[in-house]
């Protein structure tokens, strides 16, 4: 009996520490992934804190002293008008967005619409075509009805190009909502703008905030539109970081602040909703 058990055990021991190898090799391969994404930023800010002569070093100079130089060029420059034009265009851009791609979504997914197929492919056939060949039809059109260095172009530009991102995201969200919960809904009466807001937004709301963020970021980091289509009143964050790359050269430690400083409302929104997007992505990644 006991040779029996000792055979059957030896089997179940091998698996056991078949599994746990693998574990290890697979937290190890997510510590080496994780760190080569993480070291590029790591590296940006510690080079925000050099002086330019340290920063541009070859050998980098990774124990030198440390130094706000970049910072106080940065603040120096005026970077606040901006800020607030990336601010307002990618915030409105992106409400507007998802006050249209939920009841896009609802439409698609809960109540589908005839060959709601070909709808979502229509969506999705508006990304194929490249930016750069949009752009000088929208030039020429913003110039005719003088649009031309106005925030509320690129407002408009970037609800256009994140709306079938939101909508395909969306959607998939929706799809995951029983449908006994809106058939009770509609037993108490409840009307469509109702049963948006009050039964689907906070059952979908991980994947809400997860297509705001994403859409925010698009918006953010939006530089070919914001670069050409905009001047001095309605220039973005963006455009204001190309400045730094003058005739004189590439000041390493400016251009590292200044990248520092506009990513914060990015970072700040992702560490905000982390629990959400992370709850939002896995709820329409899996069926």
């Amino acid at each position: 009996m006991t040779t029996v058990k000792a055979a059957q055990a030896g089997p179940q021991l091998q698996v056991a520490g078949s599994k746990k190898r693998s574990g290890v090799l697979l937290t190890g391969a997510t510590w080496i992934i994780s760190v080569l994404f993480v070291f590029p930023v790591v590296w940006m800010i510690w080079t925000s804190f050099h002086s330019e002569t340290d920063a541009a070093a070859n050998p980098p100079k990774v124990l030198s002293a440390f130094s706000v130089e970049g910072y106080r060029s940065f603040f120096g420059s005026n970077p606040w008008p901006p800020i607030l034009n990336s601010l307002t265009a990618s915030v409105i851009s992106t409400i507007l967005v998802l006050v249209l791609a939920l009841p896009a979504a609802y439409a698609l997914s809960i109540r589908p619409v005839k060959r709601w197929s070909d709808v979502l492919f229509f969506f999705l056939s508006t990304k194929f075509m490249p930016v750069v060949a949009a752009l000088l039809p929208v030039y020429l059109f913003a110039e005719k009805v003088h649009f031309l260095d106005n925030i509320w172009l690129l407002v408009i530009l970037y609800t256009a190009m994140n709306l079938p991102i939101a909508v395909w995201m969306l959607r998939s969200f929706l799809a995951e909502i029983p449908a006994e919960m809106l058939e009770a809904a509609q037993v108490d009466g409840a009307g469509l703008v109702r049963t948006l807001r009050e039964i689907i937004a906070p059952v979908v709301m991980p994947g809400i905030a997860s297509a705001a963020l994403i859409c925010f970021i698009f918006s953010w980091n939006e530089l070919l539109f914001a670069r050409v289509l905009t001047g001095t009143r309605a220039e973005t964050a963006p455009v204001f970081l190309t400045g730094f790359v003058t005739s004189q050269g590439l000041f390493l430690a400016q251009v590292c602040a200044a990248s520092f400083v506009v990513s914060l409302p990015v970072l700040a929104a992702g560490f905000a909703a982390q629990d959400k997007l992370v709850q939002g992505l896995s709820m329409g990644a899996v069926r």
